[in-house]
């Protein structure tokens, strides 16, 4: 019988074999972006891919989302999920943005999509898959980046979505049901001299969809028949800003968002005004503190003016809980392949400030989000590009590769261990009740007080 380090050996070895193929795939990706709930391109790549595998998969989950499964020959036991996210961002002025939608991969999920593939090929060589008890799940995900709200809302009131994350919609339709473990790595480009970094924790958030209505009329000739919806948003910034020192600095508090409508015409008062805006904060509790208050500024705003404000709260992401049995098998495998010790470990208290749905994972089962280097330039702007594909894609292929033949191998002992002591935050139950209590809508006449 093999043991666990020739397992790997031969695990990597088959990565490195297919390396090439590997960067290419996510190289395809990257010059072919789309984002969430519509990334159908990207979804048949990765069934190709999955075919040419022979990897068994189901498509169409969550609109794009495909999941697949690979039998370990040596029995049952834990179901593993390797998890890539399919969809890009915005990002006008990116070098790989789509000409016409301005669709970019200034995240690098693209090389998520190519490191999983790489982790599946390295398990899938028979004298790997022979030895191992249990299930490989690559499941490549929709809509991680919650952007495009509005036409996200108008996928939910078509009933195709009820949730506009795509982890979140996948749990609501059960698609975790069968998993026992997941992970997944994300490229970085503040890492310093470290090649990894695992632990630490992420911010929970609530996305907000603002309508002000006021009230046209000629900007010049009868403004003051009019009721300007563009300065009830203005005083509602203010009001926020206003309110900085009711945040506390533990709670790691983000308030940010854009304005995706300004009015009609420059010669006419503004009478219909859209914001996206987002409150971000450490706890479930703060978002929903700090939502509160946000929500106040905002009919502030419509009510020092006159105008109309109605505020679509909509269920965004949980912080991220690593499991400390997965982080310190993915520690001890990063150190083990690199040849120097590059690998920087973040306490749980310490927040990255941003959010993924991977949180909302982690409460209902024992999960792990480290990063990767590979990258350049500042996260989700124009300068972030992968630039060492090697570390971004074929290293972290072979740490999630190496690290589920920790937990499958042996007849799984350490897989059953880290299911035997988790403890879930919530029921999947739970979480869809707190997250639908989130989900409302607030009317506010700020002429009728």
């Amino acid at each position: 019988m093999p043991t666990r380090e020739e397992l790997k050996k031969a695990a990597c070895a088959a990565i490195d074999r297919h390396s090439d193929a590997l960067i290419a795939v996510a190289r395809d990706i990257l010059e072919h972006p789309e984002p969430g709930y519509s990334e159908y391109r990207t979804a048949r790549v990765v069934a190709e891919q999955f075919a040419r595998l022979g990897v068994k998969f189901r498509a169409g989950l969550a609109l794009t989302g495909l999941k697949g499964v690979v039998r370990g020959g040596a029995g049952g036991g834990p179901r593993v999920a390797i998890i890539g996210e399919l969809d890009s961002l915005i990002v006008n002025g990116h070098p790989h943005s789509d000409g016409q939608t301005s669709a970019a991969h200034a995240c690098g999920h693209h090389c998520q999509i190519g490191m999983m593939l790489g982790a599946v090929v390295g398990l899938a060589q028979p004298e790997v898959l022979s030895e191992l008890n249990g299930e490989i799940v690559p499941f490549a995900v929709p809509a991680e980046e919650f952007i495009e709200v509005q036409r996200r809302l108008d996928l939910r009131a078509s009933g195709k979505i009820e949730f506009l994350g795509g982890k979140q919609e996948l749990i609501r339709l059960g698609e975790f049901d069968d998993v026992d473990i997941a992970m997944m790595c994300h490229t970085a480009s503040d890492m310093g001299a470290h090649s990894f970094a695992v632990g630490g924790t992420s911010n929970g958030h609530v996305v907000k969809y603002v309508r002000f209505t006021g009230r046209g009329a000629h900007a010049g000739t009868s403004p003051h028949l009019g009721v300007n919806a563009l300065n009830a948003a203005n005083f509602a910034l203010q009001a926020i800003n206003a309110n900085r020192e009711l945040y506390r600095e533990q709670d790691t508090v983000r308030i940010h968002g854009i304005m995706t409508k300004g009015g009609e015409a420059v010669n006419a008062v503004p009478a219909d005004v859209r914001l996206e805006w987002r409150v971000r904060s450490g706890t479930p509790e703060a978002v929903v503190r700090n939502s509160d208050i946000v929500d106040r500024c905002f009919r502030a705003g419509a009510m020092a003016v006159g105008a109309s404000v109605s505020i679509t709260n909509i269920p965004g992401y949980l912080p991220m809980r690593h499991d400390q049995h997965l982080l310190d098998l993915f520690l001890e495998n990063a150190n083990g392949l690199l040849e120097e010790k590059r690998v920087l470990f973040m306490p749980p208290s310490r927040n990255r400030g941003g959010s993924t749905d991977m949180g909302d994972l982690s409460h209902i089962l024992p999960a792990i989000h480290p990063y990767t280097a590979g990258a350049e330039g500042t996260g989700h702007s124009s300068e972030y590009v992968i630039t060492d594909y090697r570390q971004a894609v074929v290293n972290p292929a072979k740490i999630m590769a190496m690290s589920v033949i920790d937990l499958l191998a042996d007849n799984a002992a350490k897989g059953r261990q880290v299911m035997s002591s988790f403890r879930p935050a919530m029921t999947r139950a739970a979480y869809l009740n707190f997250q639908r209590q989130r989900a409302e809508v607030l009317e506010y006449d700020g002429a009728g007080v």
